[in-house]
């Protein structure tokens, strides 16, 4: 297995929930840190959501690896930040059985 090239500093954000007093809650993400990760695009689609055009772009990033419950291990539901551009993770898995390294599957999403 060919050794991955960590070359993109990616913000690993974390949502947070806080009730907006009226029986719902404010959604906001909170930074976790810095990772530097792989990132690889995979075949993208264009799919409708809520009555508007979007772009959908799957990745496979692959970071450093780390222990369950570590903060700096991703986790399904968190997201990449690169700037602008935003990566939902959908799964993470080990990419090796060591564990040396983790693959996690994101999707990009860009209204179009």
């Amino acid at each position: 297995m060919k050794t991955p090239r960590l070359n993109r500093r990616l913000n690993l954000e974390s949502p947070s929930r806080a009730s907006d007093g009226a029986g719902g809650y404010a959604e906001s993400w909170t930074s976790l840190g810095v990772i530097w990760a792989e990132l690889t695009a995979r075949t993208g689609r264009e799919t409708v959501t809520t009555g508007a055009a979007v772009s959908a772009v799957p990745y496979t990033v692959v970071v450093r690896g780390a222990p369950v419950g570590h903060p700096e291990r991703p986790m399904a539901e968190q997201r990449f930040r690169d700037g602008n551009r935003l990566f939902n993770i959908r799964s993470v898995a080990e990419r090796d059985p060591e564990g040396r390294y983790l693959v996690c599957m994101a999707d990009e999403e860009i209204a179009i």
